[in-house]
C-alpha cells in the first residue's frame, strides 16, 4: 500500500506551490511596470484590471478548493482523486498564466512615453474604425488594445472570446501592429474588419452571398466563399482609408513569385495574387479610373500568371473576369448583418477617394497635422491620407509632408511631436 502520510505532505506542497502562483499572477503590477499602466486610457485600463484580476482569482479559487478537499480526504481512493484534481489545477494554471502573460506583455510595450503615445493613438484608431461599422447599425463598439511586435502582418486577438484560461469572454480586442508599418498602419483597420464582421456575423454571410452570386455549383465559388473573412476585413480597410490600404496591402503580398501565387487548402487567406487585384478592382468600382490602374500594370509586369504553377493559373484566368461580380457582392450587397444595408451604405468609399482626402488637405492646410481638434475629428482620414503619400502626385513632394507620425503622437497625448 501507498504511504497516506507522505503523499498527502507531497500533494499540500504541491497545491500550496500552484495556489501561491495564482496569488500572484493578480499582482498586476508586478507583471507590467506602472508607467505602462499609465499609458492606458483609464476606462481600458480599467477594463483590463478587472478582467485579469478575475482569470487570477478564479485560479486561487480553485487551489483554495484543492486545499480544502485535501484537508477533508480520507483514504489512498480520495487522496488520488485530489492527486488528479491537482493535475488539472496546474493545468489550469497555465492557461491563466498564458492570459495574463498576453495582456501584460502587451502593455510592456508602453513603457516609453513616444511608445505610449503612439499606441495611444492607435488604440483610438481602432475604436474609430469599429465603430464606423457597427454603430450606425446599432452594435456596440469593443474596447482596443494595441501592441507593437515584430513580422510582416498584422493580428488581432478579437473582444468577445474565451481566451486560453477558458473563463470569462475577453472585454478587449488585442491588435498587433508591426513596426514596418506604424507610419501607414491601415493593417490595423483591417484587424478591426475582422471584429466588426465576427460581431455582426458578416463572415458567413458574405460567404453565402458569393456561392450564390458566383454559382454554387462552380469550384470558383467555393474557393472565394472560403476566402470571405479575409475579403470582409480588406474591405472594410477600403471603405475606411481608401487606396492607401490596397498600397500598404500590395507591399506587404508583393514577395517572390512562389508567395503571391500559393494557395494553401484551408488557409482564409486569398492569394496573394487575386487579394491585390480585388483591392484594384475595388478602387476602380468606387472612383473609375486612377493611379490603381498604373499599379495593376505594374503588378501583372512583375507576377505575370503565366509564371505560375498550373493550377494556380487556372484559378487566375476564372477568377480575373469574375473580379467586378466579387468586388460589387462584397461592397454593394445589402446584407443582413448590417440591418439591410450595404458596406458602402455604411462607410461610403467617396469620404476616402484621393480628390476628396486632397481637397481636405488643402480646406484645412497644415491644421489638419498640427491642430487637436482636427486630429481627433479626422484621424481615419488623416491615416488614409497618409498611406495614400506614396500613391498620390499632391503628396510625392516630400517638403510639402509633415513627419508622418507627428499627427499620430499628437492624438496620442504629445502635444509637442518630437
Amino acid at each position: 500500500m501507498r504511504d497516506s502520510t507522505s503523499l498527502r505532505r507531497h500533494l499540500a506542497r504541491q497545491v500550496d506551490h500552484w495556489t501561491s502562483a495564482a496569488v500572484r499572477l493578480g499582482r498586476l503590477e508586478d507583471l507590467a511596470a506602472p508607467e505602462a499602466w499609465k499609458n492606458l486610457e483609464q476606462y481600458l485600463g480599467l477594463s483590463l484590471r478587472d478582467y485579469l484580476r478575475g482569470v487570477a482569482e478564479r485560479a486561487v479559487r480553485r487551489g483554495n478548493a484543492l486545499r480544502a478537499a485535501l484537508a477533508m480526504a480520507d483514504g489512498e481512493r480520495e487522496l488520488e482523486a485530489v492527486r488528479r484534481e491537482l493535475l488539472a489545477f496546474r493545468r489550469h494554471y497555465l492557461r491563466a498564466e498564458t492570459t495574463v502573460e498576453f495582456f501584460t506583455d502587451a502593455i510592456n510595450t508602453r513603457t516609453n512615453p513616444v511608445q505610449g503615445a503612439l499606441l495611444r493613438a492607435l488604440d483610438t484608431l481602432a475604436n474609430r474604425s469599429m465603430a464606423a461599422i457597427l454603430e450606425p447599425i446599432g452594435y456596440e463598439t469593443p474596447i482596443a488594445i494595441t501592441y507593437f511586435d515584430r513580422g510582416l502582418g498584422a493580428m488581432i486577438l478579437k473582444a468577445g472570446l474565451r481566451l486560453w484560461d477558458g473563463g470569462a469572454v475577453s472585454p478587449a480586442a488585442a491588435i498587433k501592429i508591426v513596426r514596418h508599418n506604424l507610419e501607414r498602419p491601415t493593417a490595423l483597420v483591417h484587424e478591426c474588419g475582422h471584429q466588426a464582421a465576427h460581431i455582426t456575423g458578416w463572415n458567413d454571410e458574405l460567404a453565402r452571398t458569393l456561392r450564390a452570386g458566383l454559382d454554387p455549383s462552380s469550384p470558383l465559388a467555393e474557393t472565394w466563399a472560403c476566402w470571405s473573412s479575409e475579403i470582409a476585413a480588406d474591405a472594410v480597410a477600403f471603405v475606411l482609408t481608401g487606396y492607401g490600404s490596397v498600397l500598404a496591402l500590395h507591399d506587404v503580398l508583393a514577395g517572390d513569385t512562389g508567395f503571391v501565387f500559393q494557395v494553401i487548402p484551408g488557409d482564409p487567406h486569398p492569394m496573394s495574387f487575386l487579394r491585390v487585384e480585388l483591392g484594384i478592382q475595388m478602387c476602380r468600382m468606387a472612383w473609375g479610373d486612377g493611379p490603381w490602374d498604373e499599379l495593376a500594370r505594374a503588378w501583372r509586369e512583375t507576377y505575370p500568371s503565366s509564371s505560375a504553377p498550373s493550377d494556380a493559373r487556372a484559378l487566375v484566368t476564372a477568377s480575373m473576369p469574375r473580379l467586378p461580380a466579387i468586388a460589387r457582392l462584397t461592397l454593394a450587397t445589402p446584407m443582413r448583418a448590417f440591418r439591410g444595408r450595404s458596406l458602402v451604405d455604411i462607410a461610403s468609399p467617396a469620404r476616402v477617394s484621393p480628390r476628396t482626402l486632397a481637397e481636405l488637405q488643402l480646406r484645412l492646410g497644415p491644421a489638419l497635422h498640427t491642430s487637436s481638434h482636427w486630429i481627433w475629428t479626422e484621424c481615419l482620414r488623416l491615416l488614409a491620407l497618409t498611406a495614400l503619400r506614396d500613391g498620390d502626385e499632391m503628396s510625392r513632394d516630400a517638403r510639402r509632408r509633415p513627419p508622418p507620425l507627428d499627427w499620430m503622437l499628437r492624438l496620442g497625448g504629445i502635444q509637442q511631436a518630437a
